[in-house]
């Protein structure tokens, strides 16, 4: 039985906006209905005149109508795009809301966009919204889970364990730290909305990020770690659409269900404890990625024979030589 249909149930009391809704669609029949009886019949009247005079005042109100018609349809056409925007954000709010389960970062469902931003708000967070702290410690982190999650689906899928490391020091990749960060920026306005909106910014986002990053491997290192050249529908190898929808839906995954669960641990962070924390981890990192391109500048060096220039670059041979470099970049090539 339909709500309609139950003699128990009771429509819900017309809104404001949707009694203005309503009267702007009478209110634009109204304006049709004027038309048709006036200027319409006017102009057939003008086009029937033998005498070949033409009348100026008729065509001023005809651009004046036209002018007003395109201003009213600009506005209306915004008021369904806001009301679209805001129908699709309630949505996703309360089903955010519904499934949330707000207790652990490890629960079986993330916490609500929404509860979190709350919750920022209302403890004064050092890593409040999307700020500086927020984003570097989102860097790390994404450094880090995104090697974990490669080690583990290459050792499914294949049944071996191998280094997805991007840098000398630690289970860390920047890619990985770089896609969560530029992810974050450009899906956090849509944290609260519909999954297309997330699936098409991750489709866009980490599609163009991975081309950057192949691209500058190559340019600045002379190196690739990746190649979709045997992939359908791939550009210059850097980036295929398989990937790219692999993309689409690590955005949804990433700002629907990781993010708000990231952002849940961060929260737990002390406002004293966080700033200092976060600078320090900045700082390895820097010096982690400084390291990475000397050390793989220097391999790509000896693999073409090149001697050390001087007692710095003879430390970095002995530190780190072929064997070890391997093993750290376990897929990267160099063309």
């Amino acid at each position: 039985m339909s709500e309609n249909q139950n003699p128990n149930f009771t429509p819900p009391e017309e809104t404001a906006l949707e009694k203005e809704a309503r009267e702007a669609l009478l209110a634009v029949e109204q304006h049709r209905k004027e038309l048709e009886e006036g200027l319409y019949v006017r102009l057939a009247e003008e086009a029937l005149e033998e005498d070949g005079e033409y009348s100026p005042e008729l065509e001023k109100e005809a651009r004046d109508q036209l002018a007003s018609l395109q201003r009213a349809g600009q506005s209306l056409r915004q008021g369904y795009v806001d009301t679209a925007a805001m129908e699709d954000e309630l949505h996703a709010r309360l089903r955010d809301a519904k499934t949330s389960v707000d207790r652990k970062w490890y629960a079986p469902n993330p916490p609500a966009n929404a509860a979190i931003d709350l919750e920022e708000d209302r403890k004064d967070h050092f890593a409040q919204g999307i700020n500086i702290y927020k984003i570097l410690l989102i860097c790390v982190v994404g450094s880090f889970a995104g090697v974990v999650v490669e080690m583990l689906w290459a050792f499914a899928r294949y049944g071996l364990i191998e280094s997805r490391r991007g840098l000398v020091y630690g289970p860390f990749n920047l890619l990985y730290g770089a896609g969560a960060v530029f992810l974050t920026l450009a899906l956090y306005k849509y944290r609260n909305r519909g999954r297309i909106w997330s699936f098409l910014g991750g489709f866009v986002v980490g599609s163009a990020l991975e081309y950057v990053c192949s691209w500058g491997q190559e340019v600045l290192l002379g190196s690739r770690s990746w190649d979709y050249s045997a992939m359908p529908l791939n550009l210059n190898g850097r980036i295929c659409f398989t990937y790219s929808v692999f993309w689409g839906l690590l955005g949804i995954l990433w700002i629907k269900d990781l993010y708000p669960r990231m952002a849940k641990w961060i929260l737990k962070i002390p406002n004293k404890v966080g700033r200092p924390l976060t600078w320090a981890l900045t700082g390895f990192m820097v010096f982690n990625i400084i390291v990475s391109c000397v050390t793989v500048y220097r391999w790509a060096q000896r693999r073409e024979g090149v001697p050390p220039a001087s007692a710095f670059w003879e430390t970095i041979d002995e530190r780190f030589p072929n064997q070890r470099m391997e093993r750290i970049f376990a897929n990267m090539y160099f063309g």
